[in-house]
């Protein structure tokens, strides 16, 4: 298994995990802010932009969250760095909150971004939910009609899925045209729906068997105030009911809050893995707009 990462900085090690549809390079700009004071490390999780991609198991445990958090341990030991902080958005999200759970004697600090715990949005799925997420039904189609959809017109797919199809968004040009042309590898559509796959079936099965079993270290939860998650839920009581120390705060932005916001994303980590109370800000009324 290879897995494509970017270093910079020095300092203490933090691992940072994009999510769907995106790679590594969502977090370059928060990355530059953090590389002053941490070695930042950007990985793409295996079956996403340059990693390997291998094909999916007919138990979809290839795409698990296990193997995938054991993908990014392994990563970080191979740099040198067996104890690290680490944050995700979105997948890359699932992907810490299995890694936790996992290697709770590994990961130091933890940060996730716009998500829920995956058994909580399964358990609370409504028409409301299962509107805004069709996504995550519809790639997790046991045959391969999802692949064959998107692979019909991969660019079409990315830019809804990224929210273009309204206007223009805060994802640069540049960064949408990489994203569409990662997924014009049949290959990256068929990994990324494994992800999905997986999702809906052995990583709830693991999740399950761990009911009960709390995120030890610190976990900082941030979400997008124009998002799904601020006008269904308190992030904070879910999460609570996943992990023994929780603080977090509503951001400027949407799902995609890595890039509507990313100074303040950048400010928030470099406040919480230094200790500082700053990172506990009050919560605002939720915005009307979703997600």
């Amino acid at each position: 298994m290879e897995i494509s990462y970017g270093l910079q900085g020095s300092g203490p090690p933090l691992l940072l995990l994009h999510g769907y549809p995106q790679t590594k390079r969502v977090w370059d700009k928060v990355a530059a802010r953090l590389a002053e004071g941490f070695t930042v490390v950007t990985a793409d999780l295996r079956g996403y932009g340059e990693s390997s991609k291998p094909a999916g198991l007919p138990d979809h445990s290839t795409y698990s969250k296990r193997a995938m958090a054991q993908d990014q341990v392994e990563l970080m030991r191979l740099l040198g760095f067996e104890h690290f902080a680490v944050a995700g958005h979105d997948r890359g999200g699932r992907v810490v909150h299995r890694m936790c759970l996992d290697h709770s004697d590994t990961v130091t600090m933890a940060v996730v971004l716009d998500i829920l715990p995956t058994t909580e949005v399964y358990e609370s799925v409504d028409r409301e939910l299962a509107t805004a997420y069709f996504h995550w039904f519809f790639l997790e189609q046991a045959n391969d009609l999802a692949e064959r959809l998107i692979d019909s017109n991969p660019d079409a797919w990315i830019d809804h899925v990224l929210g273009l199809t309204g206007g223009a968004g805060s994802i640069v040009l540049k960064d949408v045209e990489h994203y569409r042309s990662i997924f014009r590898d049949p290959a990256t559509v068929h990994a990324t729906c494994e992800d999905y796959r997986a999702a809906a079936t052995i990583d709830l099965d693991h999740d399950r068997a761990d009911r009960g079993n709390l995120v030890a270290c610190p976990l900082l939860v941030l979400w997008g105030e124009r998002g799904l998650l601020a006008q269904r839920e308190d992030p904070l009581a879910v999460w609570r009911r996943h992990a023994k120390d929780v603080r977090g705060s509503q951001l400027p932005g949407g799902h995609f809050v890595v890039d509507d916001c990313p100074e303040a994303v950048a400010d928030q980590l470099a406040n919480f893995l230094s200790g500082s109370p700053d990172t506990i800000s009050p919560l605002t009324p939720p915005a009307d707009v979703g997600f």
